[in-house]
């Protein structure tokens, strides 16, 4: 479950440690008011995750790293195709005016695009992070439905916990190889 470089588990930890912050903060949208405090404790340690993974980046960035001109293009084609498919749906559940679908679509793409990326870094537990997103997604509508919940709250806590379970492993990753 390690990441092959100490830079890349950090980074990682940094990115899934911003990303925590955007879903327990679009978990916001709409929470049962007793929510609020854990939302924003899960919003600091997204800050806290991210903040540490930036600082083990810079402090191993001249350690190597899986990211070479193919792994790098690479990335950039799967994020860019993720960015256009999120988008895309995002603009037909507005259009639709299912505006409350939107979270739930963009976790779904979210957590399918974080399988290429996984084996393309070689860093199996983007695996688990993935896994946890995508089912979180397939989870939302029937639970939002079941629990009266809205669908960005049961989404967005579901996705900031996934991530912050992701990044607080690659943080915790980089102190065992330092």
């Amino acid at each position: 479950m390690l990441a092959e470089y100490v830079r890349d588990a950090a980074m990682t930890a940094a990115i899934f440690g911003f990303f925590t912050m955007v879903w327990f903060g679009w978990a916001l949208e709409a929470p049962p008011p007793a929510w609020r405090r854990y939302l924003y404790a899960g919003l600091t340690a997204g800050v806290l995750a991210m903040a540490g993974g930036a600082v083990q980046a810079a402090l191993h960035w001249s350690d190597g790293t899986v990211f070479d001109e193919s792994v790098s293009r690479t990335y950039g084609i799967v994020v860019g195709i993720e960015f256009a498919v999120a988008g895309i749906g995002a603009a037909m559940l507005a259009v639709a005016k299912r505006p409350s679908l939107i979270p739930v679509w963009i976790s779904f793409v979210v957590g399918v695009h974080l399988f290429p990326l996984a084996a393309l870094l070689h860093y199996p537990v983007i695996h688990v992070v993935g896994v946890l997103v995508t089912a979180t997604s397939l989870a939302a509508i029937p639970i939002s439905r079941k629990t009266r919940l809205h669908p960005s709250a049961v989404v967005g806590v579901g996705s900031g916990v996934a991530l912050l379970a992701g990044a607080l492993h690659s943080l915790w990753t980089t102190f065992l190889n330092w």
